[in-house]
């Protein structure tokens, strides 16, 4: 019997996906796993692949891997897609979809299947990510050819094959959890009139139930990456974690946002990124304190190529690769820490330090100084005004001969 591996993730689409599977090209289904932080999640998820028809299932610990090789990469690059998204989802794709592929070489299968839509942004990560690890194997997204149109329509197929799935036809939010982000999606929010309710959000408080006494916290980098909080070091994934904890606690985190997906639709997700949203709030902090003017310039204009890149599932191209060996040049210097103020859904900086800072009182300050003669303003002007004022002395002469 053929092999298919299945990207699974115990949901209403991967768990109508394996009986699918079976039924139509008569394959034997393998379910891989990737926990990359959905927590209690993963817990039934063994059983029910096995009752829904598949012959095995991995569950796969790349929560560190997620963190060290995907997160890390994307906040040095201060990638956030149109402004808002950090980019949770979009991160987590490729590292799950490089271990679906080592899976299917290991188990000898011929195709590998996943159960995003055809609507969405996530079969092209999975493939694009396929494609550049191994181009021979089969890809297979049911969405995209079954006869099933909705979430109704899919609900309708596991009762009738007694599949249980965690989601109703009252509430069928469509939500995706990792250890950076919990994002939401359908429902009443896809008309983006609606506010969302309060019973939307898992991981964050509202704000308006935060508490009432600011939390501050310190944050330690090394050469961009993030490796102490108040002054205890901790693992990447120990660190978002503990960050999760402290930022959700004071309502940090939430983003709504319609964006534009790369199929041309545009669609209305709500994000909780608790830890998220601190970390490359304080990291761009710290960079203001230790980039140079031309520098910091150039790398905003690369950031929202990393995220779309990103966004798009381009994370294993050329380009992206060229351009964290430009970010991790810029991150040599970021180096120092961040104070940061949570307080009731706002996150601000109370205090930047670093041994690389290019701030100088003495250049800065207002009183007398020796280091800055204010007479060299004058000549550095009429420079760089040059070519401004033989503009303005063409425009003159030119109307003057009319």
């Amino acid at each position: 019997m053929k092999k298919v591996v299945l990207a699974y993730s115990g949901g209403l689409d991967t768990s109508i996906i394996i009986p699918w599977l079976k039924e139509n090209y008569g394959y034997e289904v393998i379910c891989v796993v990737g926990d990359v932080g959905q927590g209690e999640e993963l817990e039934p998820l063994e059983e029910k692949a096995i009752k829904s028809g598949a012959s095995k299932i991995y569950i796969e610990d790349l929560k560190e891997e997620y963190v060290t090789d995907f997160v890390w990469p994307t906040l040095k690059a201060g990638a956030i897609y149109e402004g808002k998204y950090l980019l949770g989802t979009s991160t987590a794709r490729p590292v799950i979809a490089k271990k679906l592929v080592e899976i299917a070489a290991k188990e000898g299968a011929e195709a590998v299947a996943h159960g995003a839509t055809g609507k969405g942004n996530d079969q092209v990560r999975f493939e694009l990510t396929v494609k550049a690890l191994n181009p021979d194997l089969k890809i297979i997204a049911p969405w995209r050819i079954w006869d099933i149109k909705s979430r109704e329509d899919a609900i309708d197929y596991a009762e009738a094959r007694g599949i249980p799935v965690p989601v109703t036809k009252k509430k069928i939010y469509s939500m995706d959890r990792n250890l950076w982000h919990l994002s939401h999606e359908g429902g009443d929010l896809e008309d983006p009139w609606n506010e969302p309710q309060d019973d939307l959000y898992m991981i964050i408080t509202p704000p308006e139930k935060a508490p009432d006494k600011p939390t501050y916290v310190e944050i330690e980098f090394e050469k961009g990456i993030p490796v102490k909080i108040d002054g205890q070091a901790y693992g990447p994934v120990e660190l978002i974690e503990k960050l999760n904890e402290m930022a959700a606690a004071n309502g940090i985190g939430i983003d709504d946002m319609v964006e534009n997906r790369l199929v041309g639709i545009k669609s209305r997700g709500v994000y909780e990124t608790p830890g998220g949203t601190v970390l490359y709030k304080a990291h761009k902090e710290l960079e203001y304190l230790t980039l140079d003017r031309q520098t910091m310039h150039y790398k905003e204009l690369i950031a929202g190529k990393y995220a779309e890149l990103v966004y798009d599932g381009m994370w294993y191209s050329t380009l992206r690769k060229a351009l964290d060996a430009f970010v991790d040049v810029t991150q040599e210097t970021v180096t120092g820490t961040v104070r940061m103020k949570l307080y009731k859904g706002n996150c601000t900086v109370a205090g930047t330090k670093s041994p690389y800072s290019l701030y100088h009182p003495e250049l800065a300050t207002f009183s007398r100084d020796e280091m800055y003669d204010h007479k060299d303003a004058e000549g550095f002007i009429n420079l760089f005004g040059l070519p401004l004022k033989v503009k303005a002395l063409l425009d003159r002469k030119v109307k003057n001969e009319k």
